[in-house]
């Protein structure tokens, strides 16, 4: 299949036995080939690039580029049809990367130079741009086939070239205002003049020199107060920036300083959470290995108990046997012996001696299930009240009538003792009047002391001191 080109166009052939690419305006398609067409005519990209000059003054630059495919070089050629062509010009991708070299030539270029400089160097300023982003569109096969930069604009809150448009406005009107002021004062010396040659020369001279100096002190003056001016307005507004920064600064400070205290008081409480439960999961796994170490030993002790008995049980069993075997033993020699008198007794001898043992091992093996039923009594017991052992203890003590002994042994012991009870008399003690109550209360008192120091003595075998008085056989009658 034969391709041919317009003349805006280029064939990229690729395939079986082309090693690369091919570039061309017209070829054979062979077979295991395949080819696509591009578009070499150059495209007009508008951008606004915002920049800072070296005194971090920011401006915007409005350029409009026409850039297109070098298609005097080959090499170029091949670039462009590997990297840009896949995709179309006005795409979004081409025009960002377009873009991006242009924005980040230009603002490396304006950050070293001032913004007079730029201002005044415009024509250098476009050809050291044009120069540097010629130099990275390379790389691609690109070429800037034509530039236009427009006038430098101001970035919204930095108004430099306004400011800059009024000072030179102000500086225009200043001059005028100077002119007309000249104008003036050479009207007035004309007519001077005519008064008088000398006194004219000499006041002409002396207006000149105070004229003269008047102006250029009025002049350094108004450049130095416009200059303190604008220095003062930079500054204000540095100082407002740097004050906005800081205020920012601390304010992200407190929140952040607000989040680690939070985060550290949150911290602390967990630890403190998770140690209360760690804590109450140990109590918890004490009680419980408590619990079943005294289950174990109860349990433990319980079953000792139950062995013992079943093997006395078995003892008494085998003793009882082998009892039972030796008189049976006893009773075959003796047999031997008298086998013709005593067939009759014999026979009616072992089978009271078959009965007694048939009895001993009934009673054996109940004692053996009266084991085995007393052993799960206790541990029904014990598990239906939830493995309390001291509640376990007062109902077998209840039940086995251990308190009614105890009670009925306290009753015996108390039995034997003989308290003696004395009884004391004073009198009626009743009075004719009123007017001595008073005495008989403390004669009460003292009748009150002989039966006392009597029952002490009787009790322990003190006596009172002798300054008190003594106490005699015959004292219970004493008042």
């Amino acid at each position: 299949m034969y391709q041919v080109a317009s003349a805006s166009e280029y064939l990229v052939v690729t395939g079986a036995g082309i090693s690369d690419i091919k570039i061309s305006k017209k070829a054979w398609i062979f077979p295991g080939q395949t080819y696509t067409k591009f578009d070499v005519s150059p495209v007009n990209y508008t951008f606004e690039v915002q920049a800072m000059s070296a005194e971090k003054l920011p401006f915007i630059l409005p350029a409009v580029f026409t850039i297109g495919p070098r298609i005097d070089d080959e090499s170029s050629l091949l670039k462009y049809a590997k990297l840009i062509s896949p995709h179309d010009k006005l795409s979004h991708h081409v025009k960002e990367l377009v873009q991006g070299i242009i924005e980040g030539e230009t603002r490396v270029l304006a950050a070293s130079m001032t913004m007079e400089e730029i201002f005044k160097g415009t024509k250098e300023f476009k050809q050291e741009v044009f120069g540097k982003v010629q130099l990275e569109l390379d790389q691609f096969g690109l070429l800037i086939y034509n530039a236009n930069v427009k006038q430098l604009v101001d970035v919204p809150g930095h108004e430099y070239f306004s400011y800059l448009g009024q000072k030179t406005q102000m500086e225009a009107a200043n001059q005028a205002k100077v002119d007309v002021a000249e104008a003036k004062m050479k009207g007035d010396l004309g007519s001077k003049l005519r008064e008088g040659e000398t006194l004219r020369n000499a006041a002409a001279i002396d207006a000149e020199t105070k004229i003269a100096s008047t102006q250029r002190q009025g002049e350094g003056k108004k450049e130095e107060i416009k200059v303190r001016t604008e220095v003062k307005v930079f500054e204000n507004q540095r100082e407002a920036e740097v004050a906005e920064a800081n205020a920012e600064l601390a304010k992200k400070k407190a929140g952040w300083a607000k989040e680690a205290q939070v985060a550290e008081v949150e911290a602390n409480k967990a630890v403190a959470l998770r140690d209360a439960e760690l804590q109450r999961e140990v109590e918890k796994m004490n009680a419980m290995t408590q619990t079943e170490k005294l289950k174990a030993q109860f349990l433990s002790k319980a079953g000792v108990e139950y062995e013992t008995k079943v093997q006395e049980a078995n003892w008494e069993l085998y003793k009882k046997q082998k009892a039972a075997e030796a008189y049976l033993y006893e009773k075959e020699k003796e047999a031997q012996a008298q086998k013709a008198v005593a067939d009759a007794s014999f026979y009616q001898r072992k089978q009271v001696v078959d009965g007694d043992l048939y009895a001993k091992m009934k009673e054996a093996e109940g004692l053996k299930a009266l084991a085995e039923a007393q052993g799960t009594y206790i541990r029904t017991l014990l598990d239906a009240m939830g493995g309390n052992y001291a509640a376990l203890r007062d109902y077998l003590m209840i039940s086995g009538g251990m308190y009614q002994d105890i009670a009925k042994i306290n009753s015996e012991a108390v039995r034997g003792l003989q308290p003696k009870i004395s009884i004391w008399t004073n009198g009626s003690g009743s009075g004719d009047g009123g007017g001595n109550s008073a005495m008989q209360e403390v004669a009460g008192v003292y009748k009150m002391l002989p039966p006392l120091f009597k029952t002490v003595n009787e009790q322990t075998g003190m006596l009172p001191p002798s300054w008190m008085g003594t106490l005699t056989d015959d004292s219970t009658s004493n008042n």
